[in-house]
């Protein structure tokens, strides 16, 4: 079994491989180690050796993580990407960077309110259902555009792009599409002058990155391929209740 530092190596190669097939710059292809159900040492393993954005699925593990590892978090980025319940939103604007998952204008609302004024700007990503597939959390792609719009609006919040998880076995032609509408949203943006970095496509996971590379991501959340596998039954509990 090989350490988390060499299985980085590894991720990091296969990104460079994909980036290189796809006629891309590596440094346009940002690496998020997904430590959900992983511990804190892990975490402090994978900082060690190299690797400082992380993200969580689950609000209180990751609001314990971040706590539990406050003595380096100036230098790490931490990214939520699960889903988000209304109660929840405070604990994820006082402790996050990023927020992935945001799937609704209420979320946002109550993120952009609860966001402490002496920190930065919240990044958000908002999540796109590019599969249709009752089981995920996010707008349609008709609707991405409008709510994109809507999210602009929010005081404390910056929109960075659009996030996705696609299907098992998706087709690179599914992510292409997503990355035009990303493209089309991009451009209506900054038509309007909008005033924020519109300019994160995230998509990618263990399985999938070389696909999603050659889609054009820009963002690729990673986790088994770094940690392990996780525990499968405990992986079936909502932390989020």
């Amino acid at each position: 079994m090989n350490s988390i530092s060499e299985n980085l190596l590894l991720v990091n190669n296969r990104i460079q491989l994909a980036c290189k097939h796809a006629n891309r710059d590596k440094k346009d292809v940002g690496l998020v180690a997904v430590s959900k159900k992983h511990s804190v040492e892990q975490v402090r393993a994978a900082f060690e050796a190299g690797q400082f954005s992380f993200a969580e699925n689950y609000v209180q593990e990751g609001v314990n993580k971040i706590g539990s590892l406050q003595d380096i978090r100036n230098q790490i980025t931490w990214h939520f990407i699960g889903p988000i319940q209304s109660n929840k939103t405070r604990f994820i604007a006082e402790s996050f960077d990023w927020v992935q998952s945001i799937d609704r204008l209420k979320i946002a609302e109550r993120l952009s309110e609860q966001r402490p004024s002496d920190l930065a700007d919240l990044n958000i990503c908002l999540q796109v259902n590019i599969s249709g597939e009752s089981s995920k959390s996010g707008v349609s792609p008709r609707e991405a555009l409008l709510t994109c719009l809507e999210l602009t609006e929010l005081p404390n919040l910056s929109l960075r792009g659009l996030m996705a998880i696609p299907e098992p076995g998706a087709s690179l032609q599914s992510m292409k599409e997503f990355q035009q509408l990303f493209i089309e949203i991009q451009k209506h943006l900054k038509k309007y002058q909008f005033k924020n970095q519109f300019d994160t496509l995230s998509i990618g996971m263990s399985d999938d990155l070389e696909q999603s590379i050659q889609a054009g991501s820009t963002m690729v959340r990673i986790g088994t391929a770094i940690f392990g596998t996780r525990n499968i039954e405990e992986d079936k509990e909502d932390l989020n209740t």
